[in-house]
């Protein structure tokens, strides 16, 4: 079991049989009242969002995911199919179940595969990612007026900030939590 206090974005939780991921939380102390906490909720295998208000002493049971090292191989329309690099099983994943991780998906990258029992639920990134860029405008020396940074598209088709020396071919590294340039790689 784990508090409603505890709760931390990213952790699973079961509610009425249902996996949901905690996205957003915040704790809520108003006046005489008791404490809540104010809960953004998706729906692993359905894919919506909810948001719910507990009491701060509510508890919910920890749904155990389990992790295993996968790695992408292609898209098939709204499938994205992953290979578990353990056992060499292929997992299909809808758009639904990858939600913002798809962006930083690219042909042979790796990843943490989520499964909860033998269903698989959705993916974890690394903390970075190396993408190519596949456009971005030419550096014109003394153009450093605007701080230094220019829009690239990368290989997936996201747009990110990237240093004046950044040309189109480079390969660069990207925070997948935050979606922000780390570094040439």
């Amino acid at each position: 079991m784990i508090d409603a206090g505890d709760l931390r974005k990213g952790t699973t939780v079961e509610v009425d049989g249902v996996l949901y991921q905690v996205l957003d939380f915040q704790h809520i102390k108003i006046g005489r009242g008791s404490a809540q906490v104010r809960m953004k909720l998706k729906d692993i295998r359905a894919g919506h969002i909810t948001e719910r208000v507990v009491q701060a002493g509510t508890k919910f049971s920890r749904a155990r995911v389990e992790r295993q090292p996968a790695q992408y191989l292609y898209a098939d329309g709204d499938l994205h199919h992953f290979m578990n690099t353990e056992t060499y099983d292929q997992i299909a994943l809808n758009t639904e179940q990858l939600g913002d991780a798809l962006p930083y998906l690219s042909e042979n990258a790796t990843c943490q595969l989520l499964t909860h029992g033998s269903e698989a639920i959705g993916i974890e990134l690394p903390a970075a990612v190396e993408l190519k860029v596949a456009q971005t405008d030419p550096w014109v020396r003394g153009d450093t007026a605007q701080g230094g940074t220019k829009p690239a598209r990368l290989e997936t088709g996201m747009t990110v900030q990237v240093p004046l020396f950044i040309n189109t071919g480079d390969r660069v590294k990207v925070d997948t939590r935050s979606g922000d340039y780390l570094g040439k790689a």
